[in-house]
């Protein structure tokens, strides 16, 4: 079938051994590399082989892929569940026919992270993100430069970030990507964890996830500062919450599969109790759906 074109980034198969079948393919970025992702999977799994309905071990596929190209591989067929962060886009892929169902999956949060010499003097819990983000194009752009230099790493690959982090500067008026060449806005399309590690590397200023942050290495926590937080606040600009999108072109010996994935994810019992549960080194990553 079509979905073999795409190979999973990992495959998970709920601890049984036996099992050799991809019976699903799920599109993300940041919650597949944060392993959030994977606890799901063999969750699901675990409760579908011993839900009694007959169902034999299988795998399910991560596919490594950022927002938008989730939804393409899922208009397309080559995945059967995109968890994604773009409420517009989502309704357009549901409008489209592409995808038949949508369910509130859990919330991330956005974060304005950078060096901790802080050369843009960003001031925690007074500048408020479009403060920041102003501070950032002030200094970044200034003719008198700091030391080290302002710099902003822009993932610059239609990702959720990179279309919030361009939303961000809309909002106060300013475009800097639309120049041909700009000193302080670093354009590095790759995907979170490769990122925000850079960001630390360069002492660059960055927009990055809370589950990315806090599933990344020490190392790389120490190298930056979280200058802004995002809340569960549904009115916080940088709430990220995530949705997950059903196929129409789920093949048809995988249809109950997907489809008790949908039920599985927002089961209070189930998915919603392993998000909120969820955890590296002992910090909890994300929040259950509202």
């Amino acid at each position: 079938m079509a979905a073999d074109a795409l190979t999973p980034q990992k495959t998970y198969n709920g601890g049984y051994a036996e099992a050799t079948e991809i019976r699903l393919r799920i599109g993300n970025g940041a919650a597949g590399q944060s392993g959030l992702i994977g606890a799901l999977a063999d969750g699901f799994i675990q409760w579908m082989v011993k839900a009694d309905v007959g169902f034999k071990p299988f795998k399910v596929g991560w596919v490594l892929s950022d927002t938008t190209q989730s939804l393409d591989y899922l208009e397309q067929g080559l995945v059967d569940i995109a968890i994604t962060y773009n409420e517009a886009a989502e309704n357009q892929s549901l409008a489209s026919g592409a995808a038949v169902e949508i369910i509130y999956g859990f919330r991330d949060h956005f974060l304005l992270t950078g060096p901790p010499s802080n050369p843009a003097q960003l001031a925690i819990g007074k500048d408020d993100v479009y403060t920041m983000f102003n501070k950032l194009n002030k200094f970044g752009k200034s003719a008198t430069p700091t030391d080290p230099p302002t710099r902003f790493l822009s993932r610059f690959d239609k990702s959720a970030t990179n279309i919030k982090e361009n939303s961000l500067f809309i909002a106060i008026g300013q475009v800097p990507w639309a120049y041909a060449y700009s000193t302080w806005y670093h354009q590095y399309p790759r995907f979170p964890l490769q990122a925000l590690q850079a960001s630390g590397q360069l002492n660059e200023y960055t927009l990055t996830d809370r589950g990315t942050f806090l599933s990344s290495p020490k190392s790389v926590q120490d190298s930056v500062k979280i200058y802004i937080a995002g809340t569960d606040a549904a009115s916080d600009p940088l709430l990220n919450p995530a949705r997950v999108l059903r196929s129409a072109k789920v093949p048809s010996e995988n249809y109950w599969i997907a489809l008790n994935f949908m039920t599985f994810v927002k089961s209070a019992t189930m998915g919603q109790k392993i998000i909120q549960q969820y955890s590296v080194n002992n910090q909890t990553l994300y929040s259950p759906a509202p």
